[in-house]
């Protein structure tokens, strides 16, 4: 089956031009002005629209088992949503429980996602450590296309890892080209906080981020940098919330550190406003972490991104419904930190990005799919619209305005962060794989349809991390006697 997306305006990261694309079966064949195509081509008008590549989520969390609960998406569910969003490819998360061989844990969530309808790889946390992980580490690495670990620095007692694991953890990755990735928050000083915030009565949504503040974000992203740069290994930060994270960020790639950063786009619009609100449900359901945050801390993520200090977007989707958020009625502690947004990425960060000159529409493709396939190594299959690049795009119609509520929304949850915006720019079709699942608030997708995309290790610019680590190794004084 051929497929010609004809007349739009194709934009990649690095330029735009009119074109036509030309797909046959699941890739992309040609990019050029007037092309021809088979007879029985199912032809796509674009005039007036950009082609642009699928967003890549590099950071989801569908069907997650978390405090006591699993979260209410997904991997079907989840990804028919990004697809309806623009969405072509999820990264979500394999997290072992302390203890669980990393094997099972991986085997386990592979069962999960053979129901995805769109594209999906794995992050791997790395929440403790024997002898059996690092294994595990290498054959993931060697055998399963996993290029990167995630390491939480929160949530003590259940998945934080200490500095004895992250030094091992990370040493290793280096010896297999991967990439270190962190979720920095002080995992010690919150449970201190969260337990002053009960004693002092605070038992509401209101003592979340009373207990999580920036300055804990920020040190623990200054910390995880220290690790990667003696440890000579990349590290992406992923959800940047505050000002003291980027802050540190922009100093380490100041100095040459390989350091990357992610934004949510949630972070980059709401504050920490969410928590006053009066209706206890509609508080709650802005539980994540890190929190939203106080004004100001959106501007300082907006400018990271603009400068290229943060280079990708992704939403930390993770669905709890009301009633599981109810499970911390009486204690914030309890309640199932998550929030969705797999759906909506693409179509708040066009509208407050681009339509508010914060940015070009190629650098919104840079920021929603071109950067994440570089940096997690499957560009240019992925993030281009090139020939031999997967046939994963959509067109993108720029006046076209929607109106964001959970009334209408296909994720699997009762709520949306971003109930009532209305966005101008949303995509028209969506195209996976070469088919077209959505088109004209139309989805025809197939559960099952998703392939697990491998990544491989050793990225490009591992090759430059490595000759720089070989130019300094240390050296033993050659003595006399």
């Amino acid at each position: 089956m051929s497929l010609l997306v004809k007349g739009g305006t194709v934009v990649n990261a690095d330029h735009s031009q009119r074109a036509d694309v030309l797909i046959e079966g699941d890739k992309i064949v040609a990019v050029g002005t007037d092309l021809n195509a088979p007879e029985d081509a199912e032809v796509h008008d674009a005039s007036g629209c950009y082609v642009m590549p699928g967003g890549i989520d590099p950071h989801t969390h569908m069907q997650l088992p978390f405090m006591g609960t699993v979260a209410s998406e997904d991997f079907y569910t989840g990804t028919r949503a990004a697809l309806a969003g623009g969405t072509t490819m999820i990264i979500d998360f394999v997290i072992p429980a302390p203890q669980q061989d990393v094997m099972e844990a991986w085997e386990t969530w592979n069962g999960w996602a053979e129901k995805a309808c769109a594209d999906y790889s794995f992050h791997v946390a790395i929440t403790w450590w024997d002898d059996s992980v690092g294994q595990a580490m290498e054959t993931l690495a060697t055998e399963k296309g996993v290029n990167s670990f995630k390491h939480f620095l929160a949530y003590k007692g259940a998945i934080m890892a200490d500095d004895s694991v992250l030094a091992k953890s990370f040493h290793k990755a280096r010896e297999l080209g991967a990439i270190c990735t962190v979720h920095a928050e002080n995992g010690e000083l919150i449970a201190h906080l969260q337990q002053e915030m009960l004693k002092m009565g605070i038992t509401g949504p209101e003592g979340h981020p009373l207990s999580r503040p920036s300055e804990l974000e920020g040190e623990a992203a200054e910390r995880a940098i220290t690790f990667a740069d003696v440890m000579n290994v990349p590290l992406y930060i992923v959800h940047n919330s505050c000002k003291e994270s980027v802050d540190a960020i922009a100093r380490a790639r100041a100095q040459g550190q390989r350091v990357f950063g992610e934004a949510l786009a949630g972070h980059m619009l709401i504050d920490d406003s969410v928590y006053q609100n009066k209706d206890w449900d509609t508080a709650a359901h802005y539980v994540m972490s890190p929190p939203f945050r106080p004004k100001g801390h959106q501007e300082a993520i907006w400018a990271a991104l603009q400068a290229g200090t943060l280079q990708t977007t992704a939403t930390d989707h993770a669905c709890f419904c009301t009633s599981q958020k109810r499970m911390g009625h009486n204690n914030f502690t309890q309640i199932p930190n998550g929030t969705a947004g797999v759906e909506d990425r693409m179509h708040v960060l066009w509208h407050h990005g681009v339509n508010a000159g914060r940015l070009t529409e190629n650098e919104f493709v840079a920021a929603t799919s071109a950067n994440t396939a570089k940096i997690f190594n499957i560009y240019p299959r992925k993030g281009a619209i090139l020939a031999g690049a997967d046939a994963d795009l959509v067109i993108w119609d720029p006046e076209r305005k929607r109106t964001i509520s959970k009334d209408s929304h296909h994720m699997n949850i009762d709520f949306n962060i971003f109930e009532g915006w209305e966005v101008t720019g949303t995509n028209r079709t969506t195209i996976a794989q070469g088919k077209v699942v959505y088109h004209d608030g139309e989805l025809n997708v197939t559960e099952g349809a998703g392939r697990y995309i491998p990544r491989p290790t050793f990225p490009p610019y591992y090759q430059a991390v490595e000759k720089a680590r070989q130019d300094t190794l240390p050296k033993p004084v050659d003595r006399m006697g």
